[in-house]
């Protein structure tokens, strides 16, 4: 896949679970990602903006602003932007229904993709039955994620010195700690059978940190995965296909090494965060 600044177009990409106000956002890596890329639609499945860590401790690093900017500014220029809360962001469905800056609010949506599947989008966190049955347990494992991303940096910072490639700790944890408390069911399973009951052909989801596809309960299921650990989204060619990008290995990336930020054109930065809420 050639990789050429702006001209990587596809019909329809799905990115989720950003966490725009934590440490661990990889906002850099998303920024080029945003750069390289264009589509007529753009999806936005959750977690964009970490509530929850904000209302610990405010972290907000010049990368984060940008990539809202960088989001209104696709908005300005067509793409058609839309944006489905998810648990992390949840004080925005109360403003499902709206637009701001040219960003449409759903709770959910239906997206109909050039072949004619009709695919179910949104953010997943209604299937988890850590967030759905034991909210004081999630936010508890939301804290030790974030413990955990740490400890993840100062591994891999010994692991380079030795000569070895980067690994992911928190994502082994994490599943872990994910296949411990699944006492609801599979996720997976659960989300697919909601998209067989509401007769749809498939749904994108993110929440889980865990971009795949595959068919089950006779549907398509989608997740894009996340910009913390993966660097991964979902996209739709001209022709309906579906290929998740994992962007990490396509720009071959070193998740260790903070990128150098790349201005923009002069015109990104006349909108200031503000401008997001209006």
């Amino acid at each position: 896949m050639k990789l050429t600044p702006g001209t990587n177009r596809f019909r329809t990409i799905w990115i989720s679970d950003i966490h725009l106000g934590t440490r661990g956002c990889k906002a850099e890596f998303l920024l080029d990602f945003l750069r390289y890329t264009e589509s007529e639609f753009l999806y936005l499945v959750g977690d964009i903006v970490d509530g929850w860590r904000m209302r610990k401790s405010w972290y907000w690093a010049q990368s984060h602003n940008d990539v809202i900017q960088k989001v209104l500014r696709k908005a300005r220029k067509g793409t058609k932007v839309t944006y489905i809360p998810g648990n992390h962001d949840e004080w925005l469905r109360s403003y499902t229904g709206l637009a701001f800056g040219g960003v449409m609010l759903l709770k959910e949506d239906i997206h109909t993709t050039a072949d004619g599947r009709r695919l179910l989008i949104m953010h997943g966190d209604q299937f988890d039955g850590v967030v759905r049955y034991a909210r004081w347990l999630a936010v508890l494992g939301d804290g030790a994620y974030e413990l955990a991303l740490k400890l993840n940096n100062l591994f891999n910072i010994a692991r380079r010195r030795f000569g070895y490639p980067y690994w992911s700790l928190s994502a082994y944890l994490k599943s872990r700690v994910k296949n411990a408390v699944q006492f609801v069911g599979d996720y997976a399973n659960a989300i697919s059978s909601e998209a067989r009951d509401r007769k749809v052909d498939g749904i994108v989801c993110g929440h889980i940190h865990q971009a795949e596809i595959r068919t089950m309960n006779g549907v398509l299921y989608c997740n894009d995965g996340d910009w913390v650990e993966s660097c991964s989204a979902l996209v739709e060619h001209f022709d309906g296909s579906l290929e998740i990008l994992h962007w990490m290995e396509l720009r071959a990336l070193d998740p260790m090494t903070p990128m150098i930020d790349e201005p923009d054109e002069p015109e990104e930065r006349e909108l200031e965060l503000a401008d997001f809420g209006r």
